[in-house]
């Protein structure tokens, strides 16, 4: 019988969770509580992991990290900034009907690099803001102000202008051109941005709205696993950073007699195992070296490796087994698939660690590696950190280790409304009915 392989101790989880929340707590700018895209000198704030940071302040609380008036200083800063920054359809406005620009200037809040007002980014700093009206529930003056604040900025999000005149929601708009014309349809991280759209009390997603969603979904068998495809690992994490879906079940799940938990726990063990077969060759995969996501990477680059003409990505959405994948892992897309298996996660997060050590520095695992685009022993490594990894590690360590996050977002009505619209029944919504 084969050895189990070393896994991550409870200290070592704790350390890397602390580590990464350095992030959070480090780069953030307090006087407007934006948070910058990555460590590279000069990014504009992004507002997804802004909205990490909102769920993140609770859990550090919590874990005792930092201070509860600390938090809410933090909180009241980032939500009051939203609240009260410029809306409307000049190029350097900070948002237009609820909605946020992508990217935004660390400085002075304005759109930047011409980004778009992006829906699903909107629904990431949404969720953080909707973490920190159920976790403040003291009758003082700043936790009221962060609960009214917080319900008037996802009251304000127009749903109904998104869908653009039809029942899917759009992915962003310009006020150059206006809307995008991609719109969000197959599997996705929209999941949680249908749940929230549903959930209004304002401006409401209309229940058919999620079935035509749900009519693009692809069901694949791929290594063994029948699962509800989507081929980057982030698709199948980001809405389970703040919904427990265990035991739940729309429609779509309930014909097929699983639940979206158990599909990600599914996609996990698809990804190692696409690692293990290794079909393009790449070196580095294998058992417990895998991670397939969006990320940064060594590229853009076409260089011959071992006789094969290699073509190397920059920051990419890469995807398994279709590709693109050119060999670059990304820690992050591991680690938060902790809550879905630990059994195969823990040992990969040790083997990461003692392989790579220059993985690690200030923030915890840097980005991303590729062992296939450089000569060097260990390949190359990315050289900084990204909000939007940072953000899942802090929060899916603390889903697996006490599921704190999915029993506070238990109590939020949007989420309940949302989800109950959308048809999911059983488990814990049954307490709801």
């Amino acid at each position: 019988m084969r050895a189990a392989p070393p896994s991550l101790s409870e200290k070592e989880l704790d350390k890397l969770q602390q580590t990464t929340f350095g992030y959070f707590l480090k780069e953030t700018n307090t006087a407007n509580g934006l948070v910058p895209d990555n460590t590279r000198e000069g990014v504009p704030a992004s507002i997804a992991p802004t909205g990490f940071a909102l769920a993140a302040y609770p859990i550090a609380v919590e874990r005792s990290l930092i201070s509860r008036s600390e938090a809410v200083k933090r909180t009241l800063t980032t939500l009051r900034f939203f609240w009260h920054s410029p809306q409307g359809t000049e190029e350097d406005a900070t948002g237009y009907r609820g909605f946020y620009y992508h990217f935004l200037d660390m400085q002075t809040g304005r759109r930047a690099w011409s980004s778009e007002l992006s829906t699903i980014d909107t629904t990431y700093l949404l969720a953080g803001a909707l973490t920190a009206a159920a976790y403040f529930d003291r009758e003082t003056e700043k936790e009221r102000e962060i609960r009214a604040l917080a319900d008037a900025l996802y009251r304000r999000a127009d749903w109904q202008w998104a869908q653009n005149g039809a029942l899917k929601v759009a992915h962003g708009w310009k006020p150059e051109r206006r809307f995008l014309k991609h719109r969000w349809e197959g599997y996705s991280e929209a999941l949680l941005l249908y749940v929230l759209g549903l959930g209004s009390p304002t401006y409401p997603l209309p229940r058919e709205s999620y079935t035509a969603w749900t009519k693009t979904y692809r069901w694949r068998k791929l290594y063994g696993h029948e699962f509800l495809y989507a081929g980057p690992l982030f698709v199948h994490q980001l809405s389970h950073l703040w919904i427990d879906f265990r035991g739940i079940q729309d429609e779509f799940m309930r014909a097929r007699g699983i639940d979206y938990f158990e599909n990600s726990r599914r996609a996990t063990y698809v990804q190692q195992q696409y690692a293990i077969r290794n079909p393009r060759g790449f070196k580095g995969y294998g058992e417990y070296i895998w991670g397939i996501t969006a990320s940064d990477g060594p590229g853009p680059a076409t260089r011959k490796v071992d006789g094969i003409v290699r073509r190397f990505y920059d920051y990419k959405a890469r995807s398994i087994p279709y590709g693109p994948d050119d060999g670059t892992l990304a820690p992050w897309a591991v680690i938060a698939s902790l809550p879905f298996a630990p059994e195969i996660v823990l040992p990969t997060i040790k083997c990461f660690d003692k392989s790579y050590p220059e993985m690690t520095s200030e923030y915890g695992f840097k980005c991303s590696y590729n062992p296939t685009f450089s000569d060097r022993a260990k390949g190359w490594i990315s050289k900084g950190y990204y909000g939007l990894d940072q953000g899942p590690i802090m929060l899916m360590i603390e889903n697996y280790r006490s599921g704190f996050l999915w029993r506070l977002m238990r109590r939020c009505p949007y989420i309940i409304t949302g989800l109950r619209r959308a048809g999911f029944t059983n488990g814990w919504l049954r307490a709801h009915e």
